[in-house]
């Protein structure tokens, strides 16, 4: 249990800042809960059920101090993709995520996670994006009845909006502004020293209080202008409206759901998640890695894939039991935890008894809590994850990969499943089309050096075999060939079969083929498999030197490089 590397030295010290941190964290979690759960299409309340139980669960089973779990934007929209707005889809697929999670943790297959590209999660994150904030510019408008598929909401937004309500919109867009105005004091703050009088560090300590919990400010100063408001008898707002009081049932979810039309089984529910229980476990692990890599490198520590998919998974079984949807790290409230300056992961227990008390005594205040404010925050949060600079990155860096990245995220429009599989797909296209299709380097002289410059796989042994052949029945006179195995480490059946033939091909035409800088595993299984006519030297070097004699048949003169080539650029 990773809590046993930290808590025998736990000490007051790392109490005092843990409370500070988790108590920030705590400001910033409720509003954006109520707010995700709006993206998710579920009941506002189910946002602050699934905000709790990963905070307790990670504090016992979490490799890093900085991250918190819980709800996030773009898991939201992944719910709202996969559970169709119902509750009871979305605490199963919370179940089930969680079980796939624990499986692959327990049978360590993190690295499944390298197969996704960084250009496919950045054109997921920022279509997701814009997505989740076009999908919030209805309830800043004070719109209804907008449909949730991207293009129709864009088009029934611009075609209704001369309806809006001028209260939503003005208090909407003032709201942005203070969290924009917020978000930016707090990255212009100057850390204020010791040295200073009293009075720098308090006011420090209150903007940056402010700043921290600009959330929970801009909810709380909307929710007092809507219900003054209301006491003066007229709502020019949008109101959150009644949110059950009390903590959730401790109970098994559902595995079948009534509707009006007969019961809907396990297996039909299973069926209609489809593809989003494979993409919802990954996208959360990814999600929780990334921001623990991010923090872990700035603070020296080393994160575990595997470690972390089994406290995702506990996290998710848990939080099933609590009606809570299918959560992840946070890289928002993870930077709050990281400012504040919290030790160890118990920062998450204050965190998760301030959502607690929340749902016990403070749901009825939610009343008053104004759609466009709850729109705000949920847009400050996911704008800054649209990366404008990656496609200049990309064009400077290598421009294939511009690819997968406008596949992902022009698909992701669509449908996220879409965008996300199809990106995979095309990144993956691409790497086997580079492992079949290896860089060759011939150099010319008085033998034919040929070099692979990547590792050689089953793909690709028909074009090595092809370019050799052509490039040695083109050179005149006719020459021998030294095959440079330097970057090669390791080599299949297939692979051994095709080099017997190309020994056999060019021994047809009286030309004869050796091999220089094989390492160990590649000479043994060579060896092993009894080549006709198979010769090897030590090293380029040597193989110069020889090369000329022994290949050859005549005197031995030193090789040089007449003029050099790729057959691949």
């Amino acid at each position: 249990l990773p809590v046993l590397r930290w808590l025998p030295r736990y000490s007051r010290a790392w109490l005092q800042l843990d409370l500070i941190a988790g108590l920030s964290v705590g400001l910033t979690v409720v509003p954006q809960a109520l707010a995700y759960a709006e993206v998710a299409g579920l009941p506002l309340q189910y946002g602050l059920y699934s905000s709790f139980m990963g905070c307790f669960v990670y504090c016992f089973l979490g490799t890093a101090k900085d991250v918190t779990l819980g709800p996030t934007a773009i898991m939201s929209l992944l719910v709202s993709s996969y559970a169709f707005h119902e509750p009871v889809y979305a605490i199963l697929l919370a179940f089930l995520s969680g079980c796939i999670q624990l499986a692959m943790g327990l049978l360590h297959l993190g690295f499944l996670l390298d197969f996704i590209s960084c250009p496919v999660i950045k054109g997921f994150t920022s279509a997701a994006s814009v997505t989740i904030s076009f999908n919030q510019v209805k309830n800043i408008l004070g719109l209804q009845g907008i449909p949730r598929q991207f293009f129709l909401q864009v088009y029934e937004t611009l075609r209704r909006i001369g309806e809006t309500r001028a209260g939503d919109a003005v208090l909407g867009l003032a709201c942005l502004s203070a969290l924009a105005g917020l978000r930016a004091m707090k990255s212009h703050l100057p850390r204020a020293a010791h040295m200073e009088p009293l009075a720098a560090r308090v006011s420090y300590v209150i903007i940056w209080t402010s700043a921290t919990a600009r959330n929970a400010l801009v909810v709380l100063f909307a929710g007092l202008v809507a219900y003054s408001f209301q006491v003066m008898g007229s709502q020019p707002l949008t109101l959150t409206g009644r949110i059950p009081q009390g903590l959730p049932p401790f109970r098994l979810p559902y595995f079948s759901m009534a509707t009006p039309n007969g019961t809907v089984s396990f297996r039909s529910m299973v069926e209609d998640m489809g593809v989003g229980l494979a993409v919802v476990p990954l996208m959360g692990l990814l999600e929780t890695v990334a921001i623990a890599k991010a923090f872990a490198s700035q603070n020296d520590y080393r994160i575990d894939p595997n470690q972390e998919l089994l406290a995702m998974g506990f996290s998710n079984i848990l939080g099933s039991f609590v009606s809570s949807y299918p959560i992840t790290g946070s890289f928002g409230r993870t930077a709050v935890n990281a400012q504040s300056g919290v030790c160890t992961p118990a920062g998450g227990l204050i965190t998760g008894a301030l959502v607690l008390l929340s749902l016990a005594y403070l749901t009825s205040l939610f009343y008053y809590i104004p759609k466009a404010a709850l729109a705000a925050v949920i847009i400050s949060a996911v704008v800054p994850m649209f990366d404008a600079g990656i496609f200049k990155m990309l064009w400077r860096v290598k421009r294939l990969d511009l690819v997968p990245l406008c596949v992902t995220f022009l698909l992701c429009f669509w449908e996220v499943q879409y965008g996300i599989v199809a990106g995979v797909v095309v990144s993956g296209i691409l790497l086997l089309y580079s492992i079949a299709r290896p860089p060759i380097k011939v150099s010319e002289g008085d033998v034919l050096f040929v070099q692979p410059r990547s590792s050689l796989h089953f793909p690709a042994i028909e074009y090595l075999r092809d370019a050799v052949c052509s490039r040695v029945l083109a050179a005149s006179p006719p020459r021998s060939v030294i095959l440079d195995c330097c970057h090669i480490s390791s080599i299949d059946y297939t692979v051994v079969v095709g080099l017997a033939e190309l020994l056999q091909d060019l021994r047809k035409h009286g030309i004869s083929l050796a091999f220089c800088s094989l390492q160990d595993p590649v000479l043994q299984v060579l060896l092993s498999a009894d080549l006709e006519g198979f010769q090897h030297f030590p090293s380029r070097e040597e193989a110069e030197r020889c090369g000329g004699a022994e290949l050859g048949g005549g005197r031995a003169a030193p090789f040089t490089t007449t003029s050099e080539s790729s057959l691949l650029p």
